[in-house]
């Protein structure tokens, strides 16, 4: 069960899951000045099936269910401004799936590196790939592809 909420000050970091191979997916990158948590465990207060992994030197700064709850009782603004970051997190992960389905992979490749292009600097192809749901030859094709215009 995941107990921490961190907002990372300064790194990256990756998201995954296994997937019935048991090959890592790649669910998400955080990046400095981003809320990090496993939602549906941290507020459910189930297992995840979610991991994470720092791909630089990261610091961030933790808050337990327990802290996050007191302060949400405690301070208005602190509720508004964890509505506001689920809000949003909500929209961005409704935007990534309609982007799954909507756009070729090359697009969001280039939505990918125009929104976080730390990601192409720090995190390993194989991950970039992994999280666009294509292969590492296809990222490499579109990479390419790319370098060519």
């Amino acid at each position: 069960m995941s107990d921490s909420y961190l907002f990372l000050e300064t790194g990256l970091l990756r998201a995954f899951a296994y997937d019935t191979a048991g090959n890592d997916v790649t669910t998400g990158f955080y990046g400095s000045g981003e809320i990090v948590l496993e939602v549906a465990s941290f507020f459910h207060r189930t297992p995840s099936q979610e991991y994470f992994q720092a791909l630089t030197a990261c610091a961030g700064w933790q808050l337990s269910f327990a802290q996050l709850n007191a302060l949400f009782h405690a301070r208005p603004e602190f509720r508004e401004f964890g509505r506001a970051i689920l809000v949003q997190c909500f929209a961005a992960l409704k935007t990534r799936m309609l982007a799954t389905i909507t756009e070729p992979a090359a697009t969001r490749y280039e939505h990918l590196v125009r929104a976080s292009p730390e990601l192409v600097q720090y995190a390993p192809l194989k991950h970039i790939a992994s999280y666009l749901g294509i292969t590492d030859t296809s990222l490499s094709r579109i990479r390419k592809a790319l370098t060519r215009r």
